[in-house]
């Protein structure tokens, strides 16, 4: 059966010569003025602001390696224009069908496949009727191109991400792109020019920016200059639209790369999944998420009365944290109160004039050791009010309410005066944050020069392979982790001292191991503790980890950085 709803006349595409906005270009914020902003002079210049061959090297095989590890064969191609994802995806294998709402851009893709050895099947169709002009279901709709930028309402953007969800297969997953708009808003526009319009001899910038209208100027070698109106899409709300549309996870890279600073990226690429896990609730993010619903995960988890009980009955009691073992049965408690001295042993100049800030502090294992070393005051920053509420009131009972503060918040807005603070001490809690460079900024603003942080935290491999962390991300509700290179990076960028990263993912192994063999072991008494779904759960994910560590995909290990002297 022929794909291809619609036709078109040469005299049709003929009729779009020109493009008009009107005496008020800046006004023009509608969805349906792509059609005419899309005329035949600037399509048949398109592929120049392209270029085919720069773009392919410095794209890679991200999509095509996207796809296949997602079990992806059948592709709808939903923002086609000249065809270049297309007809790159038709020569990996892949079965790919073309929409798109230009005619030009239909047909100048299809010209551009022939010439390549290929015919595509094209479909002229508008999102927001999408499965009136598209036949059966598919593996992956793709829309890339920053062509999402291009629907000015609220109600077309979620009536459009319902039709892809709805032309999706039960575990298809929908791949769409968009410009930094963030760093454009909030720091003005810059560009790599390396990774989407490559050509060397087209400029592409804003004329114009607000919240509701980035109106772009391309201006060509031959002197001729197009204009495209669009709507400057936060990357937080894209996310947060596709999870209200339904789906279940949504990943974020940065121009193709997993963890990135959010400024950097000229381009976010989002990995949306339809599939429905019954094994958990639905899936948001961190590094890339809104870091409000970051920290609000966070919190709900660790105030929930199982995961009270486990952590300060299996984890480690006072210090729920990675432990260092030195032996394969050594007790949880005695491995990750170790990991604590051993961190302290690396802090220099702290006494009892000190103040130390621990983010992520839970029941504040590592403060009370820390006053007992030092003699230093220590004030613990941590999201959950149940763990806080223990904390204080195991501070009473060592006597220690003088020397320890206990205070409700989040790592992204650190409640504490700026360059008040002589050592910042985390352990495995900034993977929870909304965003992690977010997270360092704050730490570096409350630091004094000379100041030193230490902290700990799961993180991926430097060359983790993507979507293998899939089922470990699912269950604490995270898109990614950080990786040692992000945070050398990022402490790079603050101008940070790195005194020494020691990588010991092989204790995050043992740590995990411990903690499944002492649950297995106690599973009838925590049957009467703790919900049997929740202990379902935690024993698979702790598997997760245990697998992904042996399988070289995660890290963990003690960071320790100074910061430098005025």
């Amino acid at each position: 059966m022929s794909t291809i709803k619609k036709s078109f006349s040469k005299k049709s595409l003929l009729e779009y010569h020109e493009q008009d906005f009107g005496n008020e270009p800046t006004e023009v914020r509608r969805t349906d003025n792509y059609t005419d902003e899309y005329v035949r002079g600037f399509v048949e210049k398109w592929d120049e602001l392209i270029d085919w061959d720069l773009r392919w090297q410095s794209e890679g095989d991200f999509f095509v390696e996207q796809l296949r590890s997602r079990g992806a064969q059948r592709v709808l191609d939903v923002a086609t224009g000249t065809g270049f994802h297309s007809v790159r995806l038709l020569e990996a294998g892949f079965d790919v069908v073309s929409a798109d709402g230009s005619p030009y851009m239909l047909s100048r893709a299809f010209e551009n496949s022939r010439r390549r050895g290929h015919v595509l099947q094209t479909v002229h169709a508008d999102w927001r009727w999408l499965n009136k002009d598209v036949y059966g279901r598919f593996d992956a709709v793709i829309c890339l191109g920053n062509s999402f930028t291009h629907l000015f309402s609220e109600r077309d953007r979620r009536k459009a991400l319902a039709e892809f969800y709805a032309v999706l297969k039960h575990d298809g997953i929908l791949i769409l792109d968009q410009r930094n708009y963030d760093a454009i808003l909030d720091h003005g526009f810059s560009s790599k020019h390396k990774y989407y319009y490559c050509g060397e001899k087209v400029s592409a910038e804003p004329e114009h920016v607000d919240e509701g209208l980035a109106r772009f100027q391309y201006r060509f070698d031959d002197g001729s200059v197009y204009h495209l109106n669009m709507y400057p899409l936060r990357k937080s709300y894209v996310r947060n639209l596709m999870k209200e549309v339904g789906f279940q996870s949504i990943s974020t890279y940065g121009d193709f790369l997993e963890t990135y600073h959010e400024a950097d990226p000229d381009f976010f690429v989002h990995i949306a999944h339809k599939k429905y896990h019954e094994s958990h609730e639905a899936v948001v993010a961190a590094p890339v998420v809104d870091t409000s619903e970051a920290t609000t995960l966070a919190r709900d988890y660790y105030n929930s009365d199982d995961a009270d009980y486990f952590y300060s009955q299996v984890w480690g009691g006072e210090d729920i944290h990675i432990g260092i073992y030195e032996s394969n049965s050594e007790e949880i408690r005695v491995a990750s109160r170790r990991t604590v001295d051993v961190m302290a042993d690396r802090l220099e100049g702290i006494g009892p004039d000190s103040i130390v800030l621990d983010i992520g502090s839970g029941y504040g294992g590592a403060a009370r050791r820390l006053v007992e070393r030092f003699g230093c005051r220590v004030i613990c920053l941590n999201l959950s009010e149940i763990e806080n509420q223990r904390n204080r009131e195991l501070n009473l009972a060592a006597g220690l309410s003088d020397r320890i503060e206990v205070l409700d918040g989040s790592f992204e807005d650190i409640p504490v005066g700026s360059a008040t603070i002589d050592a910042c001490w985390s352990q495995d809690a900034i993977l929870h944050a909304g965003s992690r460079f977010l997270v360092l900024q704050e730490l570096n603003r409350v630091l004094k020069p000379g100041g030193q942080l230490i902290f700990t935290d799961p993180m991926q491999a430097d060359d983790c392979p993507p979507g293998v962390l899939e089922p470990i991300l699912a269950r604490i509700h995270l898109v990614d982790l950080g990786s040692p290179e992000f945070y050398l990076e990022m402490a790079k960028r603050l101008e940070w001292r790195d005194e020494g990263f020691e990588l010991l993912t092989h204790q995050l192994i043992n740590h995990y191991t411990r903690v499944l063999e002492t649950t297995q072991a106690d599973i009838d008494r925590l049957k009467g503790k703790i919900s049997e779904d929740y202990l379902q759960r935690m024993q698979m994910g702790l598997q997760h980890w245990i697998d992904g560590g042996k399988a070289g995909h995660l890290a963990w290990g003690i960071f320790l950085f100074t910061k430098p002297n005025e």
